[in-house]
């Protein structure tokens, strides 16, 4: 008898803790769109990078979504967009279809809109602009890293996810977009039309150059404009390409570089590095992984680095591991400061879903998160066309070049 009546008093108890855990009793079924809510609620409920929900209940989070009345499939997606932005992380999203494949688009070669790659500040909650593709129309249009944008197509921006308005930029190549902008430095405001074009990711552009005072000595400049699939090939092609043309130092150019993916970003690393530490990364338990380079680096060549406020995520990551670890110094402006990580999560109805699941450090375990990195060289970007980028009317590639041809500035891979 006393056994039953503990089996009897324990039932309630493994209840509780089954249906913490996502489980529903088969006589409170849920609906199709009640299941994917609970879908996404389980995927942040164990991935998500801060275990206390950045101080929210994420249980009665999911409660009171699955009271939600849902009858379709678009009010289960506005439900599951309202749960998510209980974390106020603009960067855990739902990604819907479209939107998803969109994405996979983009970090595989190819893309239809203007180029611009967008933030939602976590502070002032204002979408704003990290970078413009390089040769895509909102580069051509002269929107810089910062700038804010206020209204799309006359839609306040302050009403829309950063995946609803990444949507109304996207469009058929030959159509019209208008962007009411707010200009970083100045606080101008001025409507900006662009004319949506198919992009094409070529993420590397390379050359050798000769220095004017010192006619001995060539520098190869790579410009790495994303952290594409193909970008780590193409940037390894382009590094054996110069050194093979006698190339005697290098100018990495991440001025404008919103990022991308973070394995890229590794492995355009170790093409730089030996034997170091690239990135330490920090998930919920605080438990710290790391990523190094082996003995693979392409080159021992002296190496600068140029930065500025639209270096972002990947980017900041590749920049402060040449930095923490001596191989390069950088010059320029401080960067961005993204020091998250999300992962993507494919959903059951095919769309996805981007949740924040660790942040990262440099070498020295720096946590760059809304800070950015400093350069070691702070040199004030001047107003160029986009076909100055990089030449003697640059002040930031100057000051690289005049570095470069100091003996003995700028370390080696070891």
């Amino acid at each position: 008898m006393h056994k039953r009546a503990f089996w009897l008093g324990l039932f309630p108890i493994i209840l509780t803790f089954l249906v913490w855990l996502g489980w529903t009793p088969p006589a409170l079924a849920l609906t199709e769109e009640q299941k994917l809510v609970s879908e996404v609620w389980r995927i942040v409920n164990r991935a998500y990078v801060d275990e206390t929900f950045n101080g929210r209940n994420w249980w009665k989070v999911r409660q009171r979504a699955l009271r939600s009345p849902m009858q379709n499939r678009e009010e289960a997606y506005e439900t599951i967009e309202g749960m998510l932005a209980k974390l106020d992380d603009p960067f855990t999203r739902l990604l819907r279809p479209d939107r998803y494949r969109n994405l996979q688009v983009n970090t595989s070669g190819e893309l239809t809109g203007v180029g611009l790659q967008i933030a939602i500040d976590v502070e002032t909650k204002q979408l704003k602009a990290i970078a413009p593709i390089a040769g895509a129309p909102a580069d051509i249009a002269g929107i810089q890293p910062g700038d804010a944008i206020l209204e799309i197509d006359g839609v306040a921006t302050k009403s829309l996810t950063l995946d609803e308005a990444a949507g109304r930029m996207r469009g058929p190549a030959g159509t019209e977009v208008k962007l009411t902008i707010e200009r970083f430095e100045g606080g101008s405001i001025e409507d900006i039309v662009l004319v949506r074009d198919r992009i094409a990711l070529n993420p590397v552009t390379a050359d050798l150059r000769t220095v004017e005072d010192a006619p001995d000595m060539q520098i190869g400049y790579i410009r790495l404009t994303q952290f594409s699939a193909n970008a780590a090939e193409e940037m390894a092609q382009s590094i054996e390409s110069l050194d093979a043309q006698g190339a005697d130092a290098f100018v990495l150019d991440l001025r404008n570089n919103p990022g991308g993916l973070l394995q890229t970003g590794i492995e355009i690393a170790r093409l730089w590095l030996n034997d170091s530490t690239i990135v330490y990364t920090v998930n919920r338990q605080a438990i710290l992984d790391s990523f190094d380079a082996g003995h693979e680096a392409l080159t021992d060549a002296p190496l600068v680095v140029l930065v500025n406020q639209g270096t972002a995520s990947a980017s900041e990551i590749l920049a402060g591991a040449l930095q923490d670890n001596g191989r390069a110094q950088l010059v320029g402006e401080r960067t961005f400061g993204k020091g998250l990580i999300q992962s993507l999560f494919d959903l059951s109805d095919d769309s996805g879903l981007a949740v924040t699941v660790a942040k990262y450090e440099t070498p020295n375990h720096k946590d760059i998160n809304k800070l950015g990195i400093m350069p070691d060289y702070v040199v004030k970007q001047n107003p160029v066309r986009r076909d100055e980028v990089g030449t003697e009317i640059d002040r930031p590639y100057q000051t690289a070049v005049e570095l470069l041809t100091e003996s003995g500035v700028v370390a080696k891979a070891g």
